[in-house]
């Protein structure tokens, strides 16, 4: 969610759908741990008008995987985004005079006996891209993402609980996180707050201690009984025939895209049809493409975008939809099965990622399917979104500072 780009309203519009996934946690080989993404549909009435998509443990918004998890002592549940595109985990707290609504009360850190408050000369509240001090010494934060949607609070310290497998509270004592009392943006009523899982110091990833974590997102019109996969630590590398590795690119220093994941993307291909984003390949911006599990599409500068939308258009033998304002500019069909669209072919430094139709074209309602790209104006960063990342197990190793694609039925 961090990357600042332009979004089509149909793809604003999907992030209202909602899934309810639930966590499961259980020991994997080695130590590490794995969670399922459990999904069931939501009976909100904003679920009616979008598609749902995979998620990751919690709630599901259409297009945004929300990571269930337990805050303080009593437990509190909270629904967050799950986001490779930030650094900070935050959710809403008492007292919130300018908060966006939530169905789920809010965590009220009074109630809580582990809440304490971090001070602004902790070396926590440094870890912070925008940590000052408030009149009462305690660390404020002030996080913004891409869509304009910011989060105000105090950085806090608190036991956070995962339910394992067996049914046992799993907990994880001084978890850094952002009390938010102040936020807005373009969250429903079902979301709670963000998780980061950057690189950063802040992000549940590195709190959790680990260096190594994997995801497994079923694709996007998956049946809701079936469940998504993460797995974090030892036992989570990505491994085996068919494994493509693309070398991870730091962001820029002192940046808040600092500790995002960034990739190199040399063009694409619809089929055979080939587009370059430079004739001269040492010409191209490293780290040109940012992957993120909390923007949905698959975010293109305007050139390619315009490049692919037209060749995909050309090599779809039917008639786009042009007479629905619900799809504003996007390339749809009609259809009652999974369309049968062109291979497209991502040409990432390091490998060559192909998506079939079903990470490509998504159903926003029965009987239709979109091409699951937008476009931005931003020719220097682009977006892998979380459409495209479904049936892939993808394994992050910031040891290695790679990021391996394995094509695989995540259903199975």
């Amino acid at each position: 969610m961090a990357y600042p780009v332009m979004f089509n309203p149909f793809f604003l519009l999907m992030s209202l759908s909602i899934l309810l996934i639930h966590l499961t946690l259980y020991q994997a080989v080695n130590g590490g741990f794995s969670v399922n993404l459990i999904r069931t549909k939501s009976t909100n009435a904003h679920s009616q008008r979008v598609m749902g998509t995979t998620y990751t443990n919690s709630y599901a918004y259409l297009g945004q995987h929300l990571l269930e998890l337990s805050i303080g002592t009593p437990p509190v549940k909270i629904y967050g985004i799950l986001d490779t595109g930030s650094d900070l985990i935050w959710a809403q707290c008492v007292p919130c005079p300018n908060c966006f609504k939530q169905l789920k009360p809010l965590f009220d850190p009074k109630k809580s006996s582990t809440y304490k408050n971090i001070s602004c000369q902790s070396d926590k509240c440094h870890q912070v891209y925008t940590g000052a001090c408030s009149p009462e010494n305690m660390c404020d934060y002030s996080y913004g993402y891409a869509d304009s949607s910011v989060s105000h609070g105090i950085l806090a310290s608190e036991t956070i609980t995962l339910k394992s497998s067996e049914g046992k509270p799993v907990q994880l004592s001084d978890i850094t996180f952002g009390c938010g009392h102040n936020n807005s943006g373009t969250f429903n009523d079902h979301e709670m707050g963000i998780i980061g899982i950057s690189k950063a110091p802040t992000s549940l990833v590195s709190q959790i201690g680990g260096n190594k974590f994997s995801q497994c997102l079923v694709p996007f019109h998956t049946d809701t009984s079936i469940a998504s996969k993460m797995s974090f630590g030892k036992g989570s590398e990505v491994v085996g025939d068919g494994v493509i590795s693309i070398p991870l690119v730091n962001g820029i220093s002192g940046s808040s895209y600092s500790n995002l994941y960034f990739v190199t993307l040399l063009g694409m291909s619809v089929e055979d049809t080939r587009f370059d984003i430079s004739n001269n390949p040492e010409t191209i911006r490293k780290g040109n493409m940012l992957i993120d599990s909390g923007t949905p599409p698959t975010v293109l500068h305007q050139k390619l975008y315009d490049e692919v939308f037209n060749e995909v258009r050309k090599q779809v033998p039917m008639n786009p939809i042009t007479d629905d304002p619900d799809l504003g500019t996007q390339l749809c069909y009609k259809t009652s099965t999974n369309l049968k669209g062109p291979m497209i072919t991502m040409h990432l430094e390091g490998g060559d990622i192909h998506l079939s139709p079903i990470q490509t074209f998504i159903p926003p309602k029965d009987g239709v399917f979109c091409l699951g790209f937008s476009n931005t104006s931003n020719e220097d960063i682009g977006t892998i979104g979380n459409f495209a990342q479904g049936n892939f197990l993808m394994g992050y190793d910031l040891e290695k500072n790679v990021v391996s694609f394995k094509p695989t039925d995540c259903t199975k």
